[in-house]
């Protein structure tokens, strides 16, 4: 195989962007040749648009019986993610799968299984994992220039959405449609990065989710969350949607610094010696350790969507490491589901979290589901998120 064939399921926001790309030959040996959606005006489109020579499916068997397909790209509602990316497997074809890559924990871990018994290549769509400066915090902590960790602190309050976002599309914002609110849609993204960049998972989590607080939905707009570790570490993270202007506000501070991020640029405090060695050897009373300001090289340019997916062709080619490999995205959900796990409970949720509980507690919120909104099925221009 020299150019990977791929098919990709659904056109709506985010689907006709990648489309738009994949179309356009924006990924070396990548190749749109399929698209799947059941609205027939989304296929018009890809026709209008995108060319004659794609094949349009409305039927998902018809899809996947094509023999003009090597991987497939996910870009559907969330609770679709699971069903389709282990019906690819299963057909022994690659996936790469937009985020969220499920609801729950528990159906990631049966994708995983799915996929290495299948033998395919299956990716997430984690694209600010190619932003250099992400990836140098990450380099920073894993070669211990920041020792060992003790707190982390993240205020991404820039996600903004007014009703008309919610109202767009019918299973937005719903417990049965999307199985949460800010945690699950916009978040997935932070929440991906806390675990990656730190290579480490809380032991513990307390949390406080708002449910419709700032706009007509049900499901959680606002979110403040305390997490702890087994070595002493602490986090805090503080989200929402329903407030402007919004910020986005990094900070992890380790025994020997502390890194804060704040409008995409990286400050690095160094500390000369460790904390730990300061204050065991210092005897003058008041007193700090001495602090440098670092300017620290940032290289690269932050690649995005396209980053993300030619990397998935190329592992698929040339077996290169997956940048965002579908078994990582685990730790993201995990956070996430024991955010809204605590509120449910009121209380602590101990990590490894307990998976049946979660599923037990969500089901309720949707079969208690009230709000049935309209189905405008709108498709909004998303240039610009990430």
């Amino acid at each position: 195989m020299n150019k990977v064939r791929i098919g990709l399921i659904g056109v709506g926001n985010m689907g006709s962007n990648h489309a738009i790309y994949l179309a356009n030959n924006e990924i070396e040996n990548g190749e749109l040749t399929a698209v799947l959606d059941v609205r027939d005006e989304r296929l018009e489109w890809v026709k209008e648009h995108l060319g004659q020579q794609i094949e349009v499916y409305k039927d998902e068997d018809d899809f996947f019986q094509s023999k003009n397909i090597d991987a497939v790209f996910i870009a559907t509602p969330h609770y679709d993610h699971p069903r389709l990316v282990m019906k690819a497997c299963e057909k022994g074809l690659h996936v790469l799968c937009e985020k969220p890559i499920g609801v729950f924990t528990k159906n990631v871990r049966e994708m995983n299984e799915c996929a290495k018994k299948s033998g395919v290549v299956f990716s997430v769509m984690y694209n600010q994992r190619t932003n250099p400066l992400y990836q140098k915090i990450r380099d920073l902590i894993q070669t211990n220039e920041l020792g060992d960790i003790r707190r982390i602190n993240w205020i991404i309050t820039n996600w903004y959405r007014s009703q008309s976002y919610y109202d767009q599309d019918g299973w937005r914002a719903t417990w049965a449609g999307e199985g949460g609110g800010v945690l699950i849609n916009q978040c997935p993204h932070q929440l991906d990065l806390w675990a990656w960049m730190t290579d480490m998972m809380p032991n513990r989590i307390r949390a406080f989710c708002h449910f419709g607080k700032h706009r007509k939905i049900e499901v959680e707009d606002e979110v403040t969350a305390y997490a702890e570790y087994d070595n002493g570490a602490t986090a805090v993270f503080i989200t929402t949607t329903g407030e402007a202007p919004g910020t986005n506000r990094l900070e992890i501070a380790g025994d020997r610094g502390k890194v804060v991020v704040e409008d995409n640029e990286l400050t690095f405090w160094r500390l000369r010696v460790p904390e730990s060695q300061f204050n065991r050897e210092y005897k003058g009373g008041f007193g700090v350790p001495e602090v440098w300001k670092c300017d620290i090289p940032i290289d690269g340019v932050e690649t995005k969507h396209k980053g993300i997916t030619q990397n998935f062709v190329d592992a698929i080619l040339n077996g290169t490491a997956l940048l965002a490999p579908g078994k990582e995205a685990i730790n993201g959900l995990t956070l996430s589901n024991a955010m809204q796990l605590s509120t449910w409970k009121d209380d602590w949720v101990d990590l490894p979290l307990d998976e049946e509980l979660y599923y037990e507690k969500l089901q309720e919120k949707i079969n208690g589901s009230t709000i049935n909104k309209e189905e405008k099925k709108e498709t909004l221009n998303v240039e610009g998120t990430f």
